[in-house]
């Protein structure tokens, strides 16, 4: 089974008796195209199409971006439906739905409310908090556990990332568990944020950055020894340089990868390439993400198959990458027990 066509119609290779998370999944890239047309209709806000399939070619990548900031322009028609409070909260609720429907058990989605809120001059501490009320409304209607990690876009300033940190710690109470640093890697490198994330551990924010993908692998090594960062997103690059290698192995440092968005963004030539085999068979701690699944159209599922059929992955493996993420998880140990023995009741 080669074709990606093929193994879409197969079952995915999910262990039951392990929970199923999804560690790096940002909320503004996963809002549904049904849902842009009704707030689109409910706001009176003109789109460039007026149906589901009018509506794909701008919302999601057919083929390969031209980069990663080219993928990231995907976001600007989602921004156009964040038009006030209610209507990220849906997003956000929605996102907890969809996690359930991919059987997924825990999720940490993430987002950047100063980005969400940038068209209509949102507030990013009042996106927060929309985002928390919906995500909470959402873990009361559907059998999901979630998290919310608030992103600092590090392409639109320090200053805007001060405001996006400082909403973040006065969310913690509400389902707010870390941090990110996201956006253009390549032009805005992770030294310009050190105070950011000195503030952020001080706070007790969990702390993720995305490096080692626009970035070779320095902006690793980087974001470990001066963010102080706990998991590292996507971290693909890290395969170019054997001591930053050393330097996940040493220090345990999980990657949250996700195969196809690193296709489609040309972070990697192609699946045939991808380098998660080697890191997990190096012994480094992958875990297995969707990323930006509207975007991408695919869900975590997909990810297991592409691992499966196009990376080359054994059961065993497949069965490593869902304990890893488990560990990988921003929980206590009791929410972790809690999950494996609801894995384990059904398995």
């Amino acid at each position: 089974m080669n074709s990606l066509a093929e193994s879409a119609t197969s079952p995915a290779p999910i262990a039951r008796d392990l929970p199923l998370i999804d560690l790096h999944r940002h909320l503004d890239g996963n809002v549904r195209l049904t849902t842009i047309l009704d707030l689109a209709r409910a706001y009176g806000i003109r789109l460039p199409a007026d149906t589901v399939e009018g509506l794909r070619p701008y919302a999601q990548i057919q083929g390969v971006a031209a980069s990663v900031m080219d993928f990231i322009a995907r976001f600007e028609l989602l921004k156009l439906i964040c038009v006030d409070e209610d209507a990220v909260a849906r997003i956000a609720e929605e996102n907890v739905e969809d996690a359930a429907r991919e059987g997924i058990d825990y999720i940490e989605l993430r987002c950047s409310p100063a980005f969400m809120g940038e068209r209509y001059g949102l507030d990013p501490t009042r996106v927060l908090a929309a985002v928390c009320r919906g995500v909470q409304a959402g873990m009361k209607r559907y059998p999901v556990q979630a998290q919310i990690i608030g992103i600092m876009s590090r392409h639109m300033g320090e200053e805007s990332c001060w405001r996006e940190l400082e909403a973040a710690i006065a969310l913690m109470g509400e389902g707010v568990v870390g941090v990110d640093l996201a956006g253009d890697e390549a032009n805005f490198p992770g030294t310009r944020f050190v105070k950011h994330f000195a503030r952020a551990r001080a706070a007790g924010l969990r702390i993720t950055v995305h490096a080692g993908e626009a970035a070779g692998a320095w902006s690793v090594r980087q974001a470990i020894e001066e963010l102080g960062a706990e998991r590292i997103g996507h971290g693909v690059r890290a395969i170019e340089d054997p001591a930053v290698m050393q330097l996940l192995a040493e220090r345990a440092i999980p990657l949250e990868v996700c195969p196809t968005s690193n296709v489609q963004t040309q972070t990697v030539s192609g699946y045939d390439t991808h380098p998660l085999p080697q890191l997990l068979r190096a012994g480094l701690h992958v875990t297995l993400n969707s990323d930006d699944p509207g975007i991408s159209a695919i869900d975590l599922p997909h990810e297991y198959r592409v691992a499966r059929d196009r990376l080359g992955l054994s059961a065993a493996e497949l069965r490593t990458l869902q304990a890893n993420a488990l560990t990988a998880a921003f929980i206590d140990d009791a929410t972790r027990s809690a999950l494996l023995a609801k894995a384990h009741s059904r398995g």
